[in-house]
């Protein structure tokens, strides 16, 4: 075999800075054991309908296990003039069985060949993301379960606004992952399609199954159209973009960590195993953890909106612009399950300081909407329950006071519906739990969320 797979039609050699500028081998190496997997079923199926005899089909996947074998040695050795892994492996397979290995790539291109590579790639990266985020959810329904019963305030506009369960709180999330993984679920069916045997964009005149290769390679589905076949990346772009939204999801409950961890707040306490500390300053403990992961998020953001940009302007069918593709997948896909990964091994080790919690409910007119609707159950109307209590609220302000602070005298200046049981409809307990609406943050509702979110995740295993 010549050096190229492809110079017969060529006069002149590349040009060495050409050379480097194509080569892809250092990122899309990582695709190696899907290659030679893909190239096996290829074979396999040329060998039921006829192209290859059973010799050469066994030859082929002696020397490809051979090839994959040298790979994971460490052994193999790459170079820019082969471009690509597709390229080295089919190069060194030939000097591995000979002449025979000519024969592999009948029936296909590169075109379809990258596209089953990454197809394949990212059906294993996605369901290793939806079990991370399994791993991830059961740690904050866990966490909600053992710290039930304890109230913080609740924010609107980073305002304190009403009381909540920190068990709720942390459920939010829970829901906001769970979301997530239903989206990598749903985008495993786009991911889950076979393209091999669209050759370059037309299909091929060779008489091939590729049903039987789809089999082979355990696809449920076969692309329908070969063009479509070479020129779709619409699932990596589903997946960044799935990504891109878990990322934020990580990114807010990381931002709400950081604030929670300062002198200022105080709720939490991250554990010394997922903080560091300062050069120069002894007594900081610094939530880098979080802080990172907040940072991350833009990466993988960014991905998305790279490989959105990469593929606006392509014409059919495949371009060599999308060589392009793989950067920005691969770091999409190693952030994210990097930064799951660390939120569900650091949650379990996350202090919460209830004492702290339930002491910031106490201030801050938390109680102003239950006092609203005090005057509702005494007949009042809504709106005219809220100008009352907000006129409440000035005068306590103006006395450095809270409203459960006024005096049934003082209070009953702004309505005579007020009587002394006004007190105890006002406790945070009575607040949190008289809001049974469904989803709400009652205790027996939490309790009922953390209960069908444990079932749900038993029936996941």
């Amino acid at each position: 075999m010549s050096e190229k797979l492809w110079d017969g039609r060529f006069t002149e050699g590349t040009d060495k800075l050409v050379e480097r500028f194509t080569s892809s081998i250092d990122y899309d190496r990582k695709l190696y054991a899907y290659d030679i997997e893909g190239s096996i079923a290829h074979c396999t199926m040329l060998a039921k309908v006829g192209v290859l005899t059973d010799e050469e089909r066994d030859t082929l996947i002696r020397g490809l296990e051979q090839v994959r074998g040298e790979i994971e040695a460490g052994e193999f050795r790459y170079t820019d003039s082969l471009e690509d892994i597709h390229m080295h492996i089919e190069s060194r397979l030939a000097e591995v069985v000979g002449r025979v290995a000519q024969k592999l790539h009948t029936a296909r291109s590169r075109n379809d060949q990258v596209a089953l590579d990454i197809r394949m790639y990212l059906r294993a990266e996605t369901r290793y993301v939806i079990s991370a985020l399994r791993s991830l959810r059961k740690a904050l329904a866990d966490l909600a379960e053992k710290q039930m019963g304890v109230i913080l305030p609740g924010y609107t506009h980073t305002q304190r606004a009403q009381p909540v369960l920190l068990s709720h709180h942390l459920m939010a999330y829970y829901e906001m992952f769970t979301r997530d993984m239903a989206r990598f679920e749903d985008c495993l069916k786009r991911i889950n399609v076979m393209p091999l045997g669209s050759a370059a964009l037309a299909g091929t005149t060779y008489p091939i199954d590729r049903h039987h290769t789809a089999e082979l390679l355990d696809f449920p589905e076969v692309s329908a159209n070969s063009m479509d076949s070479v020129a779709d990346r619409d699932f990596a772009v589903e997946f960044m973009a799935g990504a891109s939204l878990c990322m934020v999801h990580l990114s807010r409950i990381s931002e709400e960590f950081i604030l929670w961890s300062t002198s200022e707040f105080a709720f939490i306490e991250i554990s010394d195993a997922f903080t560091t500390g300062s050069s120069i300053m002894p007594q900081k403990k610094n939530p880098d953890v979080c802080e990172l992961v907040r940072g991350k998020t833009g990466r993988v953001l960014g991905d998305l909106m790279a490989l959105l940009t990469l593929m606006k302007s392509l014409p059919m069918a495949y371009n060599r612009d999308m060589q392009e593709d793989k950067e920005p997948l691969f770091d999409a896909v190693d952030t994210l399950k990097m930064c799951v990964d660390v939120y569900a091994r650091m949650l379990p080790h996350v202090r919460f300081r209830a004492d702290v919690m339930e002491k910031a409910t106490a201030t801050g007119f938390l109680n102003a909407t239950d006092m609203a609707d005090y005057l509702v159950t005494k007949g009042m109307p809504f709106r005219q329950a809220h100008g009352v209590v907000g006129r409440a609220v000035s005068v306590a302000l103006s006395q450095g006071k809270e409203l459960h602070e006024l005096s049934l005298e003082a209070l009953r200046g702004f309505s005579d519906l007020i009587s002394d049981d006004l007190f105890a409809f006002l406790t945070t307990e009575q607040m949190v739990n008289r809001r049974r609406s469904f989803g709400g943050t009652a205790s027996e509702n939490v309790g009922q969320a953390i209960a069908a979110a444990h079932k749900a995740l038993e029936g996941e295993k």
